[in-house]
């Protein structure tokens, strides 16, 4: 049985809302949840949803890093956090993944110095889905890094290759770098130089792609620094938001409009659910010697169990062992890629 163990107090709709979406995940996906935080309260939880008679386990956990605070402070200040005590679950091998919705920077930092860095990746990276017309591109990285070297960017672009192959299932993913023109000449002195390394690393890598791009499907993989790809989620996410509110003005304006949106709300429903994060659950961090989910901090019960279940299907892909065995076949075959980029 997969064992996944989710920090019960990450995120700003913790303990009850989490609790909630592990209890779905328990039912639905017959795996075993190790919920992390303060015994009694966790426990309370549990029984609030029903859960008593899942495979739910409680991980002591007393101390809670807000989300205001700063990660490296938390850190040392708060030792038996409920962050850190879920990695370590995975780190000794009692738990198979790690979940939290709470402080990315200190679920970040977590990560590092809980489980390490897999060999040949200096930076580790946050894989964020979007959805395309026709399935996903995974852009990354999603905010962990906002200064890069192009040896990172091929770094980022290994380890989404990997992941979307051996937990997605796509054959040869497409790499794509996000610039400013599709054309080779176009971008900064990071996109130039990160294009060269790309091009000798013997990945499918398919050149330049624009904004635009990335709704259209034109790579499964998208390389960018930190700061570009954040925007990029960020703006996603308002658009998404904004279109929907348009729509419902505008569908509700008049007797026959009412009617034709009343016709058309099983689409629309298909449409919204493509687009609502709460369907992804959560972003992978990639890079570290463990499987750990970052989720949205408003996360509720929909998008926790989803996180849960990405959580697992990215422990059953083993993606720690896909990225390092992507980061090895590169050194073979093309060996200058990965030793250039400062």
């Amino acid at each position: 049985m997969v064992r996944i163990a989710v920090d019960a107090m990450g995120g700003d709709h913790a303990p009850g809302e989490v609790v909630a979406g592990c209890v779905a995940a328990a039912r639905d996906l017959g795996i075993e949840i190790h919920l992390v935080g303060p015994e009694d309260r966790v426990r309370a939880e549990i029984r609030a949803h029903g859960g008593d008679r899942l495979s739910l386990r409680v991980a002591h956990a007393p101390e809670v890093i807000e989300m205001h605070e700063s990660p490296a402070q938390a850190l040392r200040r708060k030792r038996l956090n409920s962050i850190s005590v879920g990695l370590e679950l995975v780190r000794d091998g009692r738990a198979d993944a790690f979940v939290s919705a709470g402080n990315t920077g200190a679920a970040m930092a977590a990560a590092v110095l809980t489980l390490g860095r897999i060999e040949g990746i200096d930076r580790p990276a946050i894989a964020t889905a979007l959805p395309t017309l026709n399935g996903r591109i995974m852009v990354l990285d999603a905010g962990a890094n906002v200064d890069c070297k192009p040896k990172h960017l091929l770094q980022f672009a290994l380890m989404g290759s990997a992941y979307v192959e051996h937990v997605l299932g796509v054959t040869a993913p497409r790499i794509g770098i996000i610039s400013n023109g599709e054309e080779a000449t176009k971008g900064n002195e990071l996109v130039l130089h990160s294009a060269e390394l790309l091009r000798a690393s013997g990945l499918n890598f398919v050149g330049n792609i624009e904004g635009r791009d990335l709704f259209a499907g034109k790579a499964d993989v998208a390389v960018c620094d930190g700061f570009v790809g954040n925007v990029i989620l960020k703006f996603g996410e308002g658009i998404a938001l904004g279109i929907f509110q348009l729509l419902r003005q505008e569908l509700g304006r008049g007797l026959v409009t009412r009617l034709a949106a009343g016709l058309l709300r099983p689409r629309l429903r298909r449409i919204l659910k493509r687009m609502d994060y709460a369907e992804y659950g959560g972003a992978p961090l990639l890079g570290v010697r463990g499987v750990c989910i970052i989720s949205h901090g408003s996360s509720r019960a929909k998008a926790v169990r989803n996180a849960v279940a990405a959580a697992a299907d990215s422990a059953g892909g083993d993606t720690v062992r896909a990225i390092r065995d992507t980061v090895r076949h590169v050194q073979q075959v093309a060996p200058a890629s990965l030793s250039t980029g400062d």
